[in-house]
């Protein structure tokens, strides 16, 4: 207890809160349609190719939205871009509401929805932007634990369909925006850790080798994440004919873990390291994925699952234990990057998924595939990470002593 109230004291709470309650709004929405899938693709007859396509769309525009949101909020500061964004998500919502009744439409309101899906560097790096780097990765596994708005639009969104017709969700979820926003205006406070720097200097981390390896983990560790939280109402209605409604609550089995152990990653990562938390991850998560080819039962089927998303989830709170530390004056920047290539990996697994069940009958050879992508990405991890320990981070990715006893950088 002592230990924690010294994290809370060593930040600002509020704004923390703040950070976690926007992410995780925007988060339910950027997976609306996948939430909705069965019934959008019962109502316009969809091959299972056109819902992988379908339910990847706001994957793919979100992390094609999330690096220039991120430049953008290093100069007209993360706060004010938090609540521009949510501006922004709030007139979609109204117009999904209003305007799409074909599957083309349901397309173009995906790309709407990506706008939600840019919040994730700004989340993260405004909700541990008050805290010193010895807490880093447990404060941005608390604000990315706001990845638990998958649960809530599995938990929410079938039954609001199944009750008023599921355009009329993209209408309650509009006035559900307004929340998240007024705690943001009202409560957060813009951190002082950034330094202005040119153009060119923040986003120096694409040209470098180790902001494509972080891109190439984060494909796994939450592409997988997002790409099976948007896939799974499909999958279950298909491969095991279960109604449309508990077709979204075993979704919420799967994913309410993923969220619960992002805030156990990032503390792991604090303590024994984010490389060897990320060891454990990969692991356990290709055990997982090798089950999943199988295609076992409901019951076996749904244990895997919630294996796998939480190891996916604590994956992604000790990969943000990380980038702090590769990047500290530029972390939104590097953080919306990174996010960036994680999300458009996103779009993979519904895809290849998708793809799989219809020219075979089978997902089999669509976790087959990812299952060997994840064992390259592994290998090519721990070869990389001997050079990381021997420059910017200490054994097994724990922070430097120097690093550890920092406090926020005032700009």
């Amino acid at each position: 207890m002592a230990s924690y109230k010294t994290f809370l004291r060593s930040g600002h709470p509020p704004t923390l809160f703040a950070a976690f309650l926007y992410f995780d709004f925007c988060f339910a929405v950027w997976v609306l349609n996948g939430a909705m899938g069965p019934f959008i693709s019962e109502q316009f007859h969809l091959t299972p190719g056109q819902v992988g396509l379908m339910v990847s769309v706001p994957t793919l525009a979100g992390a094609l939205m999330r690096f220039p949101l991120g430049v953008l909020s290093q100069y007209i500061g993360r706060k004010r871009a938090a609540i521009f964004e949510m501006s922004a998500i709030v007139i979609a919502l109204i117009y999904g509401s209003l305007f799409v009744k074909t599957y083309h439409n349901v397309l173009a309101m995906g790309v709407l929805l990506g706008i939600a899906g840019a919040s994730f560097g700004i989340a993260l790096s405004l909700g541990a932007g008050w805290f010193p780097a010895k807490y880093k990765g447990l404060a941005m596994g608390i604000a990315g634990a706001g990845n638990s708005g998958t649960a809530m639009a599995a938990l929410f969104a079938p039954r609001l369909a199944a009750h008023y017709g599921w355009q009329h969700v993209y209408g309650f979820a509009a006035v559900a925006m307004l929340l998240p926003l007024g705690v943001m205006v009202l409560f957060a406070k813009e951190p002082l850790d950034v330094e202005r720097q040119s153009l060119r200097s923040h986003i120096q981390c694409l040209w470098e080798k180790d902001g494509w390896a972080f891109n190439m983990i984060y494909v796994i560790t939450f592409g997988g994440f997002i790409g099976l939280a948007t896939f799974l109402p499909s999958f279950y209605f298909t491969q095991f004919h279960v109604s449309k409604v508990e077709a979204g609550s075993l979704t919420v089995l799967a994913t309410v873990t993923g969220s619960a152990t992002r805030v156990l990653g990032g503390w792991m990562a604090d303590r024994i390291g984010g490389i060897r938390t990320l060891t454990i991850v990969f692991l356990i998560a290709i055990v997982c994925l090798v089950g999943l080819i199988t295609s076992p039962a409901l019951v076996a089927t749904t244990l895997l699952l919630m294996l796998c998303f939480a190891a996916l989830g604590a994956g992604n709170g000790a990969t943000f234990q990380l980038v702090p530390l590769r990047w500290p004056l530029t972390t939104a920047v590097a953080g919306g990057m990174i996010g960036e290539i994680g999300a458009l990996g996103g779009s993979i697994l519904p895809n290849l998924l998708g793809q799989s069940k219809q020219h075979t009958g089978s997902y089999a050879s669509g976790f087959m595939i990812y299952t060997v992508l994840a064992c390259a990405v592994f290998v090519m991890m721990l070869a990389i990470a001997r050079s990381w320990t021997r420059s910017w981070v200490g054994a097994g990715g724990v922070a430097k002593r120097e690093q550890y006893y920092s406090e926020p950088i005032a700009g």
